[in-house]
């Protein structure tokens, strides 16, 4: 089946993103590793718009040993297209914050847990949510990919350098040390009677604990935990990919602490 046409609201978002990216590739010139990275992520944006030729095309232009005269090949036409562009009916909020003069909010106290969760794709998208949320760290643990590897940074676009994270070699290991600091931990997971995470008693500091991407978290595991949550779902599959099920569940955390946080204090 041939992709629909995009509306002309989507076609120039898409235009202003690969824009942004390629710009990203300007920034990161002087840092050879941070520009490869920045290509990489620019190819990415470009190569998913197939349906828009004059888009697409640019993406093979965009090597690895690029030159600046070469970079700005693909600067030139993305910035005309967009300076052509008026968005009229609403504002997109497309701007990162400054670096530390407005940040867009506290850190929460809370550690997600990723065991043995191969996908780079899947560990950058939870770097990229954990990032946006204010979490205050991400613990790999197993065989989960490694946050310093090309494929995490590309798809965390960055993050990866803004969230604190560490490796563990066993995931039993990391709830122990975790227990020592006196976190709760709360395993993300599709079980029977879990309560959903906008109805639980979330407690604080405490950890997500996610797991493999096929099998889920071992039982053992499971037997270690505090408590388990679970995404309601009303199709036929029952569980989501582990990148978008950690967005649903890290928001309705965020929600959590931040309401606890404004709770009045009794009076004495």
């Amino acid at each position: 089946m041939l992709p629909s046409e995009p509306n002309k609201a989507e076609e120039q978002r898409a235009w202003q993103v690969a824009w942004q990216q390629a710009r990203s590739i300007e920034n990161a010139w002087d840092d050879p590793a941070a520009r490869q990275r920045a290509i990489l992520a620019c190819r990415y944006e470009l190569e998913r718009h197939p349906h828009l030729p004059h888009l697409y095309k640019l993406a093979p232009m965009l090597d690895l040993a690029m030159s600046r005269r070469q970079l700005d090949a693909v600067l030139v036409p993305l910035e005309r297209a967009v300076a052509r562009q008026r968005v009229t009916d609403v504002t997109i909020l497309d701007a990162d914050a400054p670096d530390a003069a407005a940040p867009a909010g506290a850190n929460m106290p809370l550690t997600v847990v990723v065991d043995c969760l191969r996908s780079a794709f899947n560990l950058g998208a939870i770097f990229r949510t954990a990032e946006c949320l204010g979490v205050a760290r991400v613990w790999g643990c197993g065989y989960t990919a490694d946050p310093a590897l090309p494929a995490v940074a590309q798809a965390a676009m960055g993050t990866e350098k803004l969230v604190a994270w560490q490796v563990w070699p066993r995931v039993g290991d990391a709830l122990a040390a975790l227990r020592a600091e006196g976190v709760a931990c709360v395993a993300l997971e599709t079980v029977p009677g879990a309560a959903s995470p906008a109805n639980y008693a979330w407690r604080f500091p405490c950890a997500l604990v996610l797991g493999n991407e096929r099998f889920g978290l071992d039982p053992t595991i499971l037997e270690q935990v505090d408590g388990v949550v679970r995404i309601p779902v009303y199709g036929r599959k029952n569980s989501l990919n582990v990148g978008t099920a950690f967005a649903v569940c890290g928001y309705a955390v965020r929600q959590a602490w931040q309401a606890a946080r404004v709770q009045p204090r009794p009076v004495t």
